[in-house]
């Protein structure tokens, strides 16, 4: 299994999934041109990407997705709550190409273990497991839970939200209060602080590699996120490079982690 991310942040999620002659995405929020583009740098076809996996319905992961399955008829998967509330880009797509899941269900040789997680619209989270390798994409979440925690342990690979450092929010002057209040509430995004505890666990149940997803480009910096966890680790006997290893996702194509 090889999963790598094209884009992470406010500006556009695009991720890209293979496993063993089957290649998905998850989420689309970059114009189709655009993921068209990121896709061949990494040597893929438009033509070959079997599915696309939705978490949920904003524009930074959907922008794309409509012109993107209608002109390579690729069909897109979204729990039967994101489409009862999806925008009418939802419309302009095939219906043929519109499936809808309830429950953790297999497409072709991938298990897929969807976990709701708390945001301000209908929002899942996604596991990719085939036999023992298993990957997980948690964002846009305003707080974890041992519910949500639980679904994505003994993952190899986590690519977990770390959108903003609450100062940097807190003392942001371009942010009104209640887009502060929003982003900091329990239905908003993950801080540092959040994801930080969220990698403690993570870590005492299996998994060696988080990738730190969804910076804001406003109020976090990848060195920031990088150090905040590190520093905030250590104390609890979690040291980076050796217990785990964390990365920062940016808003360019990053790195092929494979799982073996």
């Amino acid at each position: 299994m090889r999963i790598i991310n094209l884009a992470s942040g406010s500006d556009g999620n695009v991720t890209y999934l293979e496993n063993e002659g089957v290649k998905v995405l998850v989420d689309a929020g970059l114009s189709a041109s655009e993921i068209t583009n990121r896709l061949a740098i990494i040597g893929v076809k438009p033509t070959e990407i079997d599915a696309i996996f939705l978490t949920h319905d904003h524009i930074d992961h959907t922008k794309g997705i409509d012109v993107f399955s209608n002109k390579y008829n690729t069909p897109v998967f979204a729990h039967e709550k994101v489409w009862n509330s999806f925008d009418y880009k939802a419309r302009r797509m095939s219906a043929t190409n519109r499936k809808a899941f309830a429950d953790e269900f297999t497409y072709k040789n991938l298990d897929i273990k969807p976990v709701e997680i708390p945001h301000d619209v209908d929002c899942f989270g996604f596991s990719f497991i085939n036999n023992d390798k298993k990957v997980s994409i948690l964002t846009d979440l305003g707080h974890t839970n041992d519910r949500i925690l639980g679904s994505i342990a003994n993952s190899q690979l986590v690519y977990l939200e770390a959108n903003y450092d609450k100062k940097l929010l807190m003392e942001s002057v371009r942010y009104p209060l209640s887009l502060k209040r929003r982003i900091d509430g329990p239905n908003g995004h993950l801080s540092n602080s959040a994801s930080c505890d969220a990698i403690d666990f993570l870590a005492r149940t299996g998994t060696r590699q988080i990738v730190l997803s969804h910076l804001s480009k406003e109020n976090n910096r990848p060195e920031l996120a990088y150090s905040f966890m590190c520093d905030n680790l250590s104390p609890r006997g979690i040291k980076e490079g050796e217990d785990i290893k964390i990365d920062v996702a940016s808003t360019k194509p990053g790195v092929f982690f494979r799982l073996r």
